[in-house]
């Protein structure tokens, strides 16, 4: 089985990074890490970098998790090659553009880009965001599936990802102790459906709603509460169509011997239990 320890990054093509950065900085409120001709790195955390804006396509879309070794590195690619999922292993420029010692990339069942990536780099400097948005750092994602049942498995039988809830087919998947790491999302093709950062305040999610949406940038859902994680959220879009969260307040699974994952029907209440409906859902 393949231990993913925690998600590392995610790495999005824009065709313009000036814009990318723009947002990044000002809305998102994320520190520049690493500036070049083709990249942007941001930080949210201790990590060097947990956001990257490269010059390339908005559909070229990846998500990192960290492993413990190379030793892991090298089972793991055993593993899904002989499962059918080619894997590439990444090149000392691949690696040192990633700031991680060693990876390999692959597809999952729906076509999404992951990686898994040994000794992501930490920096000795505090991140210090460019704006004040209460973020303390990049926590889950929502990957979209084409199959979720199938996904699901793969996430669960081949990786060490646990259930904690389910929303309809979404599973709401954890590699750690707090309760979701990956969502699965259905959807007719791959990427990434949504990028989460925690905040420190139920007060950082309402001044970042009154902020951004005095940047006319869009809200798309919340603010509002999951019944599932407990988490109190605001979603909205970025360039080229991603969807950033913000969250505070997710539960922790606290015992791993007695979770039973819960299923909620698929209906706006299973979303929010304040009332809001994400426009995504209305669709």
């Amino acid at each position: 089985m393949i231990e993913l320890k925690d998600v590392a990054y995610a790495r999005l093509g824009t065709p313009d990074l000036e814009d990318a950065e723009s947002f990044a900085t000002s809305c998102l409120g994320l520190q520049v890490a690493e500036r070049s001709g083709k990249a942007l790195h941001l930080r949210s955390d201790d990590r060097a970098h947990t956001l990257c804006y490269y010059d390339g396509d908005p559909s070229e879309q990846t998500l990192g998790f960290e492993i413990a070794d190379e030793d892991e590195l090298s089972s793991a690619a055993t593993t899904l090659e002989s499962i059918g999922h080619p894997v590439h292993l990444g090149t000392e420029s691949e690696c040192a553009v990633r700031k991680v010692k060693a990876f390999i990339g692959f597809k999952d069942p729906s076509g999404n880009s992951i990686e898994l990536v040994v000794r992501p780099e930490r920096l000795g400097r505090r991140y210090f965001p460019t704006r004040d948005a209460g973020i303390t750092g990049f926590s889950h994602v929502g990957l979209n599936s084409t199959n979720p049942r199938r996904d699901e498995a793969f996430w669960t039988k081949v990786c060490n990802a646990r259930v904690s809830d389910r929303i309809g087919d979404i599973a709401l998947m954890r590699v750690n102790a707090i309760h979701h790491t990956v969502a699965l999302a259905p959807a007719a093709g791959p990427g990434i459906q949504h990028i989460n950062h925690q905040v420190q305040s139920n007060d950082d999610v309402l001044r970042s709603y009154y902020h951004l949406s005095e940047q006319r940038v869009p809200i798309v859902f919340g603010p509002g509460r999951h019944p599932t994680s407990g988490a109190r959220f605001l979603y909205f879009k970025g360039p080229d169509g991603m969807v950033f969260e913000y969250s505070v307040g997710v539960d922790e699974i606290e015992d791993e011997a007695t979770h039973r994952p819960r299923q909620f029907g698929f209906e706006p209440s299973s979303l929010c239990m304040w009332g809001s409906k994400s426009q995504r859902m209305a669709r």
